[in-house]
């Protein structure tokens, strides 16, 4: 999932870093002057390590500096809400991209990050109404396109799906997940010989990524090759043990193999992690 970690200051925003920066100079009063460029790293979480505690704890402190120049505001309200989507707390992350966008009616990211929170909340028609914003702003968004590709997915709009993979791979072919995205959307529609060249494609550039398996092993049991598609459900579940669409896979394909015990074993467990997952292998044209 393509939420904005790297439009904070200093990080993909040197302009809006600067901006803040003058602005807190000017207002020292408001804010111990020592303080700025720590809450500022802290806030971007430039070094990566940065917890999410600590992220917020920063931009809280540059909100409450007086620095209220717009773009400095909502820069660190949308780096507030990546800090509380870290910790999976959607709702609070949403008021921060409000604020953001209330702060900068024109900031992309806020809405695509705004978007994925939504989507995290399974609300896909205000996820889209935002990534439909953020790729309004800017054109050339890559994530934002590979956010509304999953979001259509989720959706079982396959078809959208792969046109804004398609693009996101146009824009930007090393984003991280886009090749798998359009592999798993390609083979839910039945597109098997694209969708596995996008999966090959997937390992050549990661080759250790559970779900790239898991996709190849769909593609794999939609062609009705046992073999190969519990080679690549076992490459997954080694990575991943309770990847829930892994178990299912592998437990239908032991029991085309005459497996029933572990088949069943399988389907269990893979039920137990994600109770939907039988329909979700409907929509995959799985019966």
């Amino acid at each position: 999932m393509w939420w904005s970690n790297r439009s904070g200051f200093g990080c993909g925003s040197t302009s809006a870093a600067i901006v803040l920066f003058s602005a807190t100079l000017a207002l020292a009063q408001a804010s111990k002057l020592e303080d700025i460029p720590k809450n500022i790293e802290l806030c971007n979480n430039a070094n990566k390590t940065t917890s999410p505690e600590q992220q917020a704890q920063g931009c809280t402190g540059i909100i409450e500096s007086g620095a209220e120049t717009s773009k400095a505001v909502a820069i660190a309200h949308n780096n507030r809400g990546n800090a509380y989507v870290r910790n999976g707390d959607f709702d609070h992350a949403i008021e921060e991209y409000d604020q953001a966008i209330k702060a900068n009616s024109k900031y992309a990211k806020a809405f695509n990050n705004r978007g994925v929170a939504y989507q995290k909340k399974a609300d896909y028609d205000r996820a889209i109404a935002d990534l439909d914003e953020s790729i309004r702003l800017l054109a050339d968004y890559a994530g934002a396109f590979a956010n509304r590709a999953e979001t259509f997915v989720k959706k079982g709009q396959f078809d959208r799906a792969i046109q804004d993979y398609s693009e996101a791979i146009r824009l930007q072919p090393t984003l991280e997940g886009i090749w798998n995205g359009r592999c798993w959307a390609r083979a839910a529609t039945g597109d098997l010989e694209a969708a596995l060249t996008d999966c090959n494609e997937a390992l050549r550039r990661q080759p250790n990524v559970a779900e790239v398996y898991d996709s190849r092993g769909l593609i794999y049991l939609k062609k009705g090759q046992w073999d190969a598609a519990f080679a690549d459900y076992n490459a997954a579940l080694r990575l991943a043990p309770r990847l829930a669409s892994a178990l299912y896979g592998r437990g239908f394909v032991r029991l085309k193999r005459g497996d029933t015990a572990n088949g069943n074993a399988d389907i269990v467990a893979a039920k137990a992690a994600h109770s939907a997952i039988a329909e979700d292998f409907k929509r995959y044209g799985v019966p």
